[in-house]
């Protein structure tokens, strides 16, 4: 990333950097206010440190392989964009896992992230309970 702002994906990237990181007051900076953050199951979080303590005790650990990011602009200015790769780590029982789907969407306000929507094959592989909003 050269000097200057970062592009609507170059911040999606740095967030989920960031997240897996652990870096979450970090990641916490490219959030809107009142973020709306959405996991499979309907589990919605309005701060990382919520969505991470909840987290807790469904995997040790899991990053993701970012494949591709596709970028769109809706009619009143937002731009959204979707991460699709794959989730490897491993699970409770310290069992590795990869090539888990994942889809990411993102809503980005004012160069921010105002919305994320998780969706992952997790509970449909076995790795993690399904998540109960």
């Amino acid at each position: 990333m050269g000097a200057g702002p970062l592009t609507p994906a170059e911040t999606v990237d740095r967030y989920l950097q960031l997240c897996e990181d652990r870096e979450l007051d970090e990641a916490g900076t490219l959030l809107a206010p009142g973020p709306r953050i959405v996991f499979p199951g309907g589990a919605r979080y309005g701060s990382l440190t919520e969505m991470a303590a909840d987290q807790r005790g469904r995997y040790r650990w899991v990053r993701k392989h970012r494949d591709r990011y596709f970028t769109g602009t809706a009619p009143d200015g937002l731009v959204t964009i979707t991460s699709l790769g794959t989730l490897y780590g491993e699970d409770l029982s310290g069992r590795p896992f990869e090539g888990v789907r994942y889809v990411d969407v993102f809503v980005l306000r004012d160069g921010l992230i105002a919305e994320q929507h998780v969706y992952n094959d997790l509970s449909d592989t076995g790795i993690s309970a399904p998540v109960r909003g």
